[in-house]
């Protein structure tokens, strides 16, 4: 349950956190300039890095689609509770405050099985007064789990948006579609899908590079088509928004992604590759750079 993780003894919590493993969610945190994570989660994203050396726009344009996705349904859709699944470890513009900006009464619930992201679960929970935000210790492939400790925070008579933002390609189809059909069906009318998935449609060479290095690191890592993705809505009645499935920079783009503070002349000198990322300007994006789908649909 959310409150009986965040009170977790803290040794405990050492002992389950594998430091000789790569994990999705710290290797994500590499990539987005984050500082909880392990040599070998830095040496799982430089791999990705050599491999796709512009690879990490697709974790920063998936980022930016999220930030899109919750201001576009908070301030045009009147959507008011998140259900996000695969948090990863907490960043400056997380699910929560983006939404409590533009409604400050808004409702948010975390979720990650990720020791390391309960660890600092505390900086997701900074909720403002009016709104609540809540964190829940568990796996995607546990939804019941899931819906029930959700149920604590969010009012499931009023439409929820379910987030499953780069996370479906870890898992395998024969559980990936059946998990999501569990989540939706729980959602009332009027909630949302948002949706985002590593694909070899657009630049497939490049993607299998990655791929590679993930799976020889013992990751499930699931490229699907784009007609593979929206199966994920259409299969569960879902009526997708426009634009539809597009590459993640085409998602309602609104205006130019936020760029980073940029350090003192000189600093870069001192840095490797995959530490500079976190400096990049984003901007410059092509289409020959981007392998993620981003979707979002309502349940009628």
């Amino acid at each position: 349950m959310p409150g009986d993780a965040l009170s977790q003894d803290p040794a405990e919590l050492r002992r389950r956190i594998d430091t000789t493993r790569a994990h999705p969610a710290r290797v994500y945190d590499v990539f987005l300039g984050g500082k909880d994570n392990y040599e070998v989660d830095r040496a799982a994203a430089a791999a990705a890095l050599t491999a796709n050396p512009r690879g990490y726009l697709d974790v920063r344009h998936n980022r930016d689609f999220l930030r899109r996705a919750v201001n576009t349904l908070t301030g045009e859709e009147g959507i008011r509770q998140y259900l996000d699944i695969g948090t990863g470890l907490p960043t400056q513009e997380n699910v929560h405050q983006i939404a409590q900006r533009l409604a400050s009464d808004s409702r948010v619930v975390y979720v990650d099985n990720d020791p390391v992201v309960l660890a600092h679960a505390r900086a997701l929970l900074t909720s403002g007064p009016e709104g609540r935000t809540d964190y829940i210790d568990a796996d995607l492939e546990n939804p019941a789990q899931i819906l029930e400790a959700a149920a604590k925070t969010l009012d499931f008579d009023r439409p929820v948006a379910l987030a499953l933002v780069a996370i479906l390609h870890f898992v395998e189809d024969d559980k990936a579609y059946p998990i999501v059909r569990e989540l939706i069906e729980a959602l009332p009318s009027g909630s949302r899908l948002v949706l985002s998935h590593l694909t070899e449609d657009l630049n497939p060479e490049n993607i299998r590079a990655v791929q590679r290095t993930y799976t020889e690191r013992g990751f499930t890592f699931v490229l699907r088509s784009k007609v593979e993705v929206e199966r994920f809505l259409t299969e569960n009645g879902l009526e997708v928004d426009e634009p539809g499935v597009v590459p993640a920079h085409h998602w309602r783009p609104d205006n130019a992604a936020p760029v980073p503070e940029q350090p003192e002349p000189g600093y870069f000198d001192g840095l490797d590759d995959i530490e500079k990322v976190r400096y990049r300007d984003i901007n410059d994006v092509t289409d020959a750079d981007i392998n993620v789908y981003a979707v979002t649909g309502r349940k009628p």
